[in-house]
């Protein structure tokens, strides 16, 4: 099998196969997301992670299905909440992946420059990025539905040919809304850059980025869950709202189970499929003929308005300086752009989830450890997000002015960067936290639950701050530091069950003062702890602007032998005529 695939991999044309490799090692950047500098073993990590989430799934679907006490409609209804389930999921990874690798089809300087003097057709270019980022989206897909793509149409199908139809509706059902979900991002993509000039789409990018990944992630939280199909059917217009209803329908349309009454919906997917295949094929087909010369003319980075601004003071001259370096360098450069949108975007669907209850039953809520815990999230993503990109360089010239510009002790620099980290993240996050405390009851339990987070703030921001003798954005990176499963279980395993124990101790102490002076003093004094050891481990620290390996020294245990040769001798002479 291997020896026929690696024929029909070398019939395809050699300038395919060489940009291919490329451009794969450019779907997902290595300078943020690399295993030391190892596309592989990151797509290994990632699959690994959605294979253990499906097959956590199909566990669940076999134990009911193999219940012998279960009626078949039970099991029957399960079988489409999960149907459900995984369509709504497999659109969510597909849409993450679409924005995550924003611009990965689209032509950029580098391929004008590189690429445009040599004999290559820019079909060509186009072909091997299409076949990189589809690379990529199989990986998800195919990962997230390893188990249940078998396990869930063996139960839907009953007989053996049942089952074959089953298994290729089914897939057939998650290539389509893979295709629909890309193919809608591609195409306002595509379309935005064709029509706006290239300073302008670049800073509408950064909008369209952050408004996909909320859309994506809120869609996935409030996609509607129904028990069968005549339960749609009832829903009517309200489930034709939702893209997966459209692909569920598209999946039973296929297997012969859908209702004559739900066939519109199925019309829709089929609609929206060839709608946004469509637009995206002609919107990046006119980008690489038209846009080309606009992409080589114009920066990467959105230059400044000339307009006046209001002025704004985050401290003295230099933290104000190194705060809106910050910011303008968050703003204008993809790279960071894409990694804090994610952050944001899931704290922020938080936030929407949160007073989802509120809004549909406008009244004040009593505070709960539901809304105590999800603030609590919010507030280590926005954090941990922007820690985790201030390694990353915008401009390796940011370095040398810093360097030449340093006038100034460390300790002054590190004390803004740890003002950034409080302006640029958990302020904002906390000013959230206390709009949405306002749809809460009793008031007491709100301002305690607010200091309590602003306690936690301050905690985080001094456990990000540890050994940083750094600008941010402004040194060089080296790639390799990051493992995504180790990151996915640390939420999952360790600071998820510290935010519910805390939520339910929040509970407990409300109306007890001293409870609640002991919960408010144990994040207060690991903070000043914390405060106190970072501020005296910048007055003896050194700014750093280029990160270097470790060196590693290779001892061979040979110095004995060296510094006394007569006594190796004499031993090897004594061991000899033992011996003899």
């Amino acid at each position: 099998m291997g020896g026929v695939w690696t024929k029909l991999v070398e019939r395809l044309p050699l300038q395919f196969r060489v940009l291919y490799r490329q451009f794969l090692l450019q779907v997902i950047d290595l300078e943020a997301l690399s295993i030391e500098a190892d596309i592989p073993r990151f797509l290994g990590q990632f699959a690994g992670v959605l294979i253990l989430i499906t097959i956590f799934q199909t566990i669940q679907c076999l134990f009911a299905a193999g219940n012998p006490k279960q009626p078949p409609w039970v099991v029957a209804n399960l079988a489409l909440q999960k149907e459900q389930s995984f369509i709504a999921g497999t659109m969510l990874i597909a849409g993450l992946i679409a924005v995550v690798s924003w611009d990965g089809v689209f032509p950029d300087r580098r391929d004008a420059m590189v690429l445009g003097p040599l004999p290559v057709k820019p079909q060509t270019i186009l072909a091997a990025k299409l076949a990189a980022s589809g690379a990529l989206l199989a990986v998800g897909v195919v990962a997230l539905n390893f188990s249940t793509g078998t396990v869930l149409p063996w139960v839907m199908g009953g007989s053996l040919f049942g089952f074959l139809r089953a298994l290729f509706s089914w897939w057939f059902t998650m290539a389509a809304a893979t295709a629909f979900l890309y193919g809608a991002v591609l195409t306002v993509q595509g379309w935005s850059a064709l029509l706006l000039s290239r300073p302008a789409f670049l800073r509408v990018s950064a909008l369209l980025q952050l408004a996909a990944f909320a859309l994506f992630l809120m869609g996935w939280i409030f996609q509607p869950s129904f028990p069968g199909l005549h339960a749609m059917s009832i829903a009517g217009r309200f489930a034709g709202k939702w893209p997966a209803c459209w692909f569920l329908c598209v999946f039973q349309q296929l297997d012969g189970t859908l209702p004559s009454e739900l066939a519109w919906m199925a019309h829709r997917a089929w609609v929206a499929v060839g709608v946004s295949v469509a637009g995206a094929g002609t919107s990046l087909l006119l980008c690489y003929f038209r846009t080309m010369k606009k992409t080589v003319e114009q920066p990467d980075l959105v230059p400044g308005g000339s307009g006046r601004r209001l002025p704004t003071h985050w401290g003295n001259s230099l933290e104000t300086a190194i705060v809106q370096f910050c910011i303008r360098s968050l703003a204008r450069s993809k790279q960071h752009r894409v990694i804090y949108a994610f952050y944001l975007a899931i704290s922020f669907a938080i936030a929407v989830s949160t007073i989802e209850s509120v809004v549909q039953t406008r009244a004040a809520r009593p505070v709960t450890p539901e809304f105590l815990m999800p603030t609590m999230l919010m507030l280590c993503l926005a954090i941990a997000g922007l820690r985790s990109i201030f390694s990353l360089p915008v401009s390796l010239k940011a370095n040398w002015v810093l360097q030449v510009t340093q006038l100034r002790p460390p300790e002054q620099y590190i004390a803004a960067t740890r003002r950034a980290l409080l302006v640029m993240s958990a302020i904002p996050v906390w000013l959230v936290v206390a709009g949405l405390s306002l749809c809460f009851r009793p008031w007491h339990a709100v301002a305690e639950h607010l200091i309590f987070l602003a306690l936690l703030a301050w905690l985080l921001t001094e456990l990000s701050m540890l050994n940083v003798s750094k600008i941010p954005f402004a040194c060089s990176f080296l790639p390799g530091k990051m493992n995504i499963q180790y990151l996915f279980w640390a939420l999952a395993v360790v600071f998820i069950p510290i935010a519910m124990t805390l939520a339910h101790e929040e509970i407990i102490a409300f109306g007890n003062t001293r409870l609640m002076a002991a919960l408010l003093a144990v994040p207060a004094i690991f903070a000043a702890g914390l405060c106190v050891w970072n501020r005296h481990e910048a007055r003896s620290a050194v700014l750093y602007y280029e990160e270097q390996e470790p060196e590693v020294v290779m001892r061979l245990g040979l110095a004995g032998a060296i510094l006394q040769p007569r006594e190796a001798t004499s031993s090897l002479g004594e061991g000899g005529s033992q011996n003899a």
